[in-house]
């Protein structure tokens, strides 16, 4: 089934949303309605050719399939309440937030109360990858649902892939974040330890990249942050970090796994907010590693 024709909506303009928002507005040819409480980030969109929403029940009440991209969890529940009262039956939200495993399954229950469907699609990869349009979008879904909206979904991803059932996308989105954050941390101490011991961190990982050591942390947080010491603000922080790995903990200890690596990650970046590495770019916790502050 094409969903071409179909008038979208998107609700959240954030950080990673007006990327992926803007990739939507230009490559879908029917309308495109879009909120967000934030009058400067929904102005961009509508130059860029979107059509101004004044609430989460006017998109709910003209679009076809939605797109959700917000902070967490207890959003995506309130604006999924504000949907389920104004939209048609039928209606398909499509959630590309990182949410718990649980939050995402009961909104897709609530939903199915009312006759409409729910996909999680939460993305990785970075702020200028959802500008480009080459993230990587992990579903949850039906394979009905999953091929009706995955047309939908390469417009803001170069990687689409189906993960299982409603859930799974989150599943497989902490699973590759909290890889990453605690990838992170012991790369911090590597180089930390590296410097100390005589070695120029570029050229630390310089070498390391031509052997068994190589990854994309090393490559993309090591070289490009880590090295440079560039921690910018409106990034990704540790306070995000700190969501995202309690979802994981909270999988995990469902799962009856013993989550202690986790834990001790949350432990790191709980401390980097403590001692005021807050708000900026999650790698500046290797500043908390060279000042010796353990958790």
């Amino acid at each position: 089934m094409s969903e071409t024709n179909t008038t979208l909506g998107f609700i959240g303009l954030g950080v990673m949303g007006s990327g992926m928002c803007g990739n939507v507005v230009k490559k879908h040819p029917a309308p495109v309605w879009a909120f967000d409480l934030d009058a400067g980030a929904l102005a961009e969109q509508v130059k860029a050719g979107a059509k101004q929403a004044a609430s989460v029940a006017e998109v709910a009440a003209n679009a076809g399939i939605l797109f959700l991209s917000l902070p967490g969890g207890k959003q995506v529940a309130a604006v999924c309440e504000e949907i389920s009262a104004n939209a048609k039956p039928g209606t398909v939200v499509v959630d590309l937030s990182t949410t718990s495993v649980a939050e995402a399954r009961a909104v897709a229950a609530r939903l199915a109360e009312k006759d409409m469907l729910f996909a999680d699609a939460p993305v990785a990869r970075t702020r200028q990858a959802a500008i480009d349009g080459t993230l990587s979008i992990m579903v949850g879904a039906s394979e009905e649902l999953f091929a009706r909206t995955e047309p939908l979904l390469s417009y803001m991803g170069s990687d689409v892939t189906r993960c299982g059932e409603v859930g799974c996308g989150q599943v497989v989105k902490l699973i590759n974040n909290t890889l990453n954050f605690v990838h992170v941390l012991i790369l911090a101490e590597m180089m930390v330890t590296g410097e100390r011991a005589g070695v120029e961190p570029a050229t630390l990982l310089e070498a390391v990249s031509k052997g068994s050591g190589d990854s994309f942390i090393l490559r993309n947080h090591g070289m490009k942050a880590m090295v440079p010491r560039s921690f910018p603000e409106k990034s990704f922080p540790p306070e995000y970090v700190l969501k995202d790995i309690g979802y994981s903990i909270e999988l995990a200890k469902s799962m009856n796994v013993d989550p202690q690596v986790t834990e001790l990650a949350e432990k790191y970046y709980q401390a980097a907010v403590d001692n005021g590495l807050g708000g900026r770019y999650f790698p500046a916790v290797i500043e908390l590693i060279e000042k010796g502050v353990t958790p």
